[in-house]
Order: C-alpha cells, then sequence, then structure tokens
C-alpha cells in the first residue's frame, strides 16, 4: 500500500470504506454525529463552502465575511485547489451535478 501524505493506512481505509455506505443524508448526519464533534462537521462544512466560493471567483475578503473562517484557512484550501489531489473540485462537480 503506498502513503498517501501520511494519511494511507487499514485503519484511514477502513474509515473510508464506512463513508462510501451511506446512502442517504440522514445517514450521513447519523454517522458524523457519531464519529466528529458538532466543531468538526461545522469546520469542515466552513472548507466546503469556502472552495465553492474559490472555485468561483470570490475573494478572500468575501469569504471571510461570509463563512467566517481565517484567511490563512482560505489559503490553505486555495493551495489545495491549486496544487492539491483535485478533490475540492471534483466533489464540488458531482455534487453540483447531482443536484441538476
Amino acid at each position: 500500500m503506498a502513503e498517501r501524505n501520511g494519511i494511507q493506512s487499514a485503519a484511514t481505509d477502513a474509515l473510508f470504506d464506512a463513508i462510501l455506505t451511506l446512502n442517504t443524508r440522514e445517514d450521513c448526519y447519523k454517522f458524523f454525529e457519531d464519529l466528529c464533534t458538532i466543531k468538526e462537521i461545522s469546520d469542515m462544512a466552513q472548507r466546503l463552502e469556502a472552495a465553492k466560493m474559490l472555485l468561483g471567483g470570490a475573494t478572500y475578503e468575501q469569504i471571510v465575511k461570509q463563512v467566517a473562517i481565517s484567511t490563512a484557512t482560505i489559503s490553505r484550501i486555495n493551495r489545495c485547489i491549486q496544487y492539491g489531489e483535485g478533490g475540492y473540485r471534483a466533489t464540488i462537480g458531482k455534487a453540483e451535478a447531482q443536484k441538476k
């Protein structure tokens, strides 16, 4: 098993396999409320919202005002969008396509 930024392991594979079994939003709420703190879920939701805004051309200032996260976090998200594995762009694109 190749290391992927130091996170790939049997335990991480098991976590992702569990996530892939979730079929409904209600399943997700139940699982993530048990797995994460409310703050952790909120932080992930904010990061996703910031990524959507960055991909839509929003400025850091606009994101800080609307999403209420730090510019350091926005910068990290932007680096992931620009130089990462493409996860934000692909997942946001799939979610938007499903809405249509």
